[in-house]
């Protein structure tokens, strides 16, 4: 479930990049990155998780 949060967040963000370099509005662009940095990171996270459950079978 939370991967999905995180490629969700990835989403947001890539539109929110968008609209800001279609409006040319760079703090919207600058939020839009860090929003996907911050899913990509989240979704990262919830891989390792994933794995570390996974070896220890719990």
């Amino acid at each position: 479930m939370a991967k999905a949060k995180g490629k969700a967040k990835q989403m947001k963000g890539k539109m929110k990049e968008a609209a800001g370099k279609a409006t040319g509005d760079r703090t919207q662009e600058a939020e839009g990155r860090g929003e996907q940095v911050s899913g990509q990171a989240q979704e990262a996270a919830q891989k390792a998780a994933d794995r570390v459950k996974k070896q220890t079978g719990r």
